[in-house]
């Protein structure tokens, strides 16, 4: 399952979103989604894990929860819509 977190605070890491998680289960991966030109955090990540109710699990408890002084917004992610792409100037 694909979980989306929001809300994050800009310093949370990757290494950061998996430690939290990982206390739920096992994690496929974790990602801090970042600006591709300055490479600062755009307040929100997804983790995936593989095991559908340690996630569900993981979601129940980790939202509204603080991480680095944040309450975090944490729901199972939406697919990601196809829209074209912006033209770069």
């Amino acid at each position: 399952m694909n979980i989306y977190i929001g809300n994050l605070a800009y310093g949370v890491t990757s290494d950061e979103l998996h430690e939290a998680f990982g206390a739920f289960g096992e994690i496929s991966r974790a990602t801090v989604i970042t600006d591709r030109e300055t490479g600062r955090s755009k307040g929100f990540g997804f983790v995936e894990m593989p095991n559908d109710d340690e996630a569900r699990k993981a979601i129940e408890e980790m939202n509204d929860q603080p991480l680095s002084g944040r309450n975090i917004r944490v729901n199972e992610a939406r697919p990601r819509e196809d829209r074209p792409r912006r033209p770069r100037f």
